[in-house]
């Protein structure tokens, strides 16, 4: 199909219904779950591995990928099920939003694999065949037309991709899960109230897939690093302040987010002391402002939009080059 054409396509009028969607959650229609994705709209792993068979083997060795055989039969994940009231971890559970890709499969929606490419880059069913169009027959990536590639990308990104060289947008959906927004889950299953999670510690270590610009995987360059710490402190903000408007009761789930936005205020104090970047100022204002405590959802989730504002134009602002300063911040790699 002509580039023009899966363009008209993936921007039809009915789409802005699906960012709708896309933005709020996708409800499970048999068990009422929340999910990040459309499922009616994913292509599965398969289909990106077309192109990027490296990284969709490198990914199969990852926990990404063996959560979907190795968590309904971990004892930890039993007990939680066991609090929580649900007899099958694979369907009608929380547990779908976060450890599972879901999919429509022969009209009904499953599970079909453990943290996919689609739970961080978007369900592709409107963009992958645009995605991997280079503009003709024996035509690669390597040789595509520049401005065929500029349409290319503009096109799939407007059908729902989400690009690497987005990195907010990609870090987003890690700290959607990686934050556990799910009060009850955590004070009445037992969950953990989110995991210690760094972005690029966690970026680049079992889950790393960096061949598109290192071709051996090589750990993403300290520039990208120092951006991609930058950013992690900004989202382990949001999401914690988010997590604090939400709860609703003095319990585990509370006092963790509470404290995990204080950790991150903390680090991005740090930051300011060592480069001088405004939106870290504006950001600091705003956390300043908040007050973590019960019942003040609007004033804190407030705080979390213009965070995330502030985050987004950091991400366009700079590139990490001239950050060398929080170099010692960075966590050490293996």
């Amino acid at each position: 199909m002509p580039l023009k054409n899966k363009l008209y396509r993936a921007v039809n009028p009915l789409k802005p219904l699906l960012l709708i969607l896309a933005i709020t959650g996708y409800m499970h229609p048999a068990f009422g779950t929340e999910l990040k994705i459309n499922p009616a709209e994913v292509r599965g792993p398969d289909a990106c591995g077309e192109c990027h068979k490296k990284s969709v083997e490198i990914w199969k060795a990852t926990p990404h990928a063996t959560t979907f055989q190795n968590l309904p039969r971990s004892e930890k994940a039993k007990e939680i099920a066991k609090a929580m009231g649900i007899r099958r971890i694979k369907n009608e559970s929380d547990c779908l939003s976060c450890h599972f890709t879901s999919a429509d499969v022969d009209g009904k929606i499953k599970p079909i694999a453990g943290i996919t490419c689609e739970s961080c880059h978007g369900a592709g069913k409107n963009w992958i065949d645009v995605h991997s169009d280079f503009g003709g027959k024996g035509i690669t990536a390597e040789n595509e037309d520049p401005d065929h590639r500029k349409t290319r990308y503009e096109t799939s990104v407007a059908a729902g991709f989400i690009r690497p060289a987005d990195l907010y947008k990609v870090a987003e959906n890690c700290y959607q899960c990686h934050t556990v927004p799910n009060e009850k889950l955590v004070n009445v299953g037992g969950h953990p109230a989110g995991s210690k999670f760094e972005l690029v510690a966690w970026s680049q270590g079992d889950i790393r897939h960096n061949i598109w610009h290192t071709k051996e995987n090589e750990v993403a360059p300290m520039p990208r690093q120092r951006l991609m710490y930058i950013l992690g402190q900004t989202l382990d903000l949001e999401f914690a302040l988010r997590g604090v408007a939400k709860a609703t009761e003095k319990a585990n789930y509370a006092v963790a987010m509470a404290k995990r936005a204080k950790i991150a205020e903390k680090r991005i104090e740090k930051i300011a002391e060592l480069v001088d970047i405004p939106e870290i100022g504006q950001i600091l204002a705003i956390a300043g402002a908040a007050k973590l405590k019960l019942n003040n959802e609007e004033q804190l989730l407030a705080a979390a939009n213009e965070v995330k504002k502030e985050a987004l134009k950091l991400a366009t602002n700079h590139d990490g080059g001239n950050l060398q300063a929080i170099d010692a911040l960075l966590p050490q790699l293996k």
